[in-house]
This record gives structure tokens, sequence and C-alpha cells, in this order.
């Protein structure tokens, strides 16, 4: 099966670049930068990622981000992740990045964005990956950071396909950046939003009420409602999961117990995704190859989640109807 989902053609939706930020790529930056980290090595690093919930992470992943100076470091770190994305099989991306944890460090927003852009052009002309980018406000920042954020990307909307919500979700409902969501909506931006991964069901129901997003990511605790569940499906609505991040972060205390197979069989449209995979131990293919072991996944429910990534994804319909044939064309050949 792992020879399959190498293969298989696959889109990933749930990835902050700022969190591929690999522990060798980090110590590099940092002697480029002439930065003194708190760490004596790569292997003290990746010993301090033993988190027990999402604070405990991200304490640590804004810590790594200070290495994180110049368009040539953001460019690398996009480049990085790319290449781990082709070799798993990834042929789309629609990154996450958090201006925010830079520009109130003093980088200014073009360095961040134009050297993402230029990680995603090499991707597209090298690797032949392409990429969308989405622009993510910090909750635990107020609502007007965000529409200063949002205001300072106006030179770029055009490059920017949409914006979402993270960073520390309980305590921080989407209720409370209703103001800027609606801006972006205006704007012509898509929009998504961290909901139920922590958080309760209702904070994914204020995602689609208030901010009214086109896209879960997360979206783990809907299965303890079931209205909630129906309304997701019945408006074929993408939860954008992850399930090492989740395992990592103690949503789910194993792999075996994780719900995204019963989300495809309540019928919801769950795709798998890494997160943030230098922190949680996988990148895209290792979520893939880890969870279709613990859930004993058959081709049937990989060609789904497979079909999911795209259908869910922000591409043209041209686009995706060309992915979709494409998957068709790699089951009939793997028969």
């Amino acid at each position: 099966m792992n020879a399959f989902i190498n293969g298989l053609p696959k889109a990933e939706l749930h990835l902050h670049i700022e969190g591929s930020l690999e522990p060798e790529l980090m110590f590099d930056l940092a002697g480029r930068n002439k930065i003194t980290l708190p760490f004596a090595s790569v292997e003290a690093v990746r010993a301090a990622y033993a988190f027990s919930n999402l604070q405990d992470f991200l304490d640590i992943y804004y810590q790594g981000a200070q290495v994180l100076l110049t368009e040539e470091d953001f460019r690398d770190l996009a480049m990085a992740y790319f290449r781990r994305l082709a070799a798993d099989g990834g042929v789309h991306a629609e990154i996450f990045f958090d201006p925010q944890t830079h520009t109130d460090r003093g980088i200014p927003f073009s360095v961040v964005i134009d050297g993402l852009l230029a990680g995603m052009a090499w991707a597209e002309r090298t690797l032949g990956v392409t990429s969308k980018l989405i622009l993510c406000f910090l909750r635990h920042l107020p609502e007007d950071a965000a529409l200063a954020t949002l205001k300072a990307a106006e030179p770029y909307l055009d490059r920017l396909t949409g914006v979402g919500l993270d960073s520390s979700e309980m305590g921080f409902p989407p209720s409370g950046f209703v103001q800027v969501f609606t801006a972006a909506r205006e704007r012509g931006l898509k929009l998504v939003a961290h909901a139920g991964e922590e958080g309760p069901p209702d904070y994914i129901r204020q995602a689609l009420d208030l901010l009214k997003v086109d896209r879960i990511d997360h979206g783990n605790r809907a299965l303890e409602d079931h209205r909630l569940v129906s309304r997701l499906a019945a408006e074929s609505m993408t939860l954008t999961v992850c399930p090492l991040s989740n395992l990592k972060l103690c949503v789910v205390d194993d792999l075996k117990t994780h719900p995204i197979k019963q989300m495809l069989d309540l019928g919801l449209k769950a795709t798998i995704n890494s997160d943030d995979p230098a922190y949680f131990g996988g990148y895209l293919g290792e979520n893939w190859h880890q969870t279709a072991a613990a859930l004993d996944l058959d081709r049937t429910d990989l060609i789904q989640l497979a079909k999911n990534s795209f259908t869910g994804s922000f591409l043209s319909p041209a686009d995706i109807e060309g992915h979709l044939a494409r998957i068709d064309a790699y089951v009939a050949r793997s028969v």
C-alpha cells in the first residue's frame, strides 16, 4: 500500500511554512544571520519537541522563527518544503504563512512574502509543483493587528489566495475576527480558519456562520455534534485534517483512534495534511503512510482522500478536473 500512496497524486491544504523549519536549517540560518540559539545542537532542538498541548508547541515554534530574517531565508525555507512535498508525490500545496510573527520583530512584510513567492516560483519551475499562498492572522493578537496586517498585504492581493486564522485556539473564538474576515472577503480573498482542534464544536459553527469560511482547518471536534456533521456533509465543506499533528499535540491518544476514517464514512470531505511537519514528526507522505496503516484504510479510502485534496483546493475547476483525471489514470495503471 505504501507504494500506491507514494505514486498517488495529492495536494496539501494545511501547511504552515514556518512549521517546516527543520533543526538543521534553523542552525544554518542562525549561522548565516549571526544569531545565537538557546540550543547546543540539532539533537537538543529535536529533544525539545516534546509537546503536551498546542501552546507548548507554539512557544518553541515562535522561538525558532527568530532565525528567519532575509528574503533569502524565506525562499530557502519554502524550497526545502517543496522538495519534501515533491518526494512524497505532492503536486500542489496551499501554504499558510504568519506575517505577524515576523513584522512584530521588525521584518518588513515585503521581505517575508517576496521570499516565499520566490520559493514557490522555483518549485513550479523546477519541480512542477504548483502552490497558492494564504495569509494567516494570529488569533491571540487583537483584531486591530489583523486589520493592520491585511492593510500591509494590499500591494500583494493579486498574489494571495486567501486568509486564515491560526495560533492559540482556546479562548480566542472566531467571533473575534468578523471585521477582518469581512474585509478580506470584500477584497476577493478565500477564507479559512482553524476551528475544532482543541476548541469546541461551536468554534466551527462560528467560523461557518460569522466568518463565512470556504474551508475548515482541523474540524475534529465536529464529530461531537451530529447536527454539525450533517451540515458539513451537506455543504461539502472541506476539513483539512492533520493526523500526526493531532497525535503529537495529544488531540488523539493513538492514531488507531483517529477520526478521519469515521469522517469519510460520515460523508465528510476530509483531507490529510502535515500542519507543522518539522515539529510533528512527518511530512505529507508520512501522514498518509502512518494513518493508512493505523486505520487500515483501503484503496477506496485513499483515492477519496486524494480526490478531496483537489476538490477542496482553491484551484480553478479546469485544474481540478485535470488532477482528478490524473488520479483516475494512476489508479487504472495500478490495478
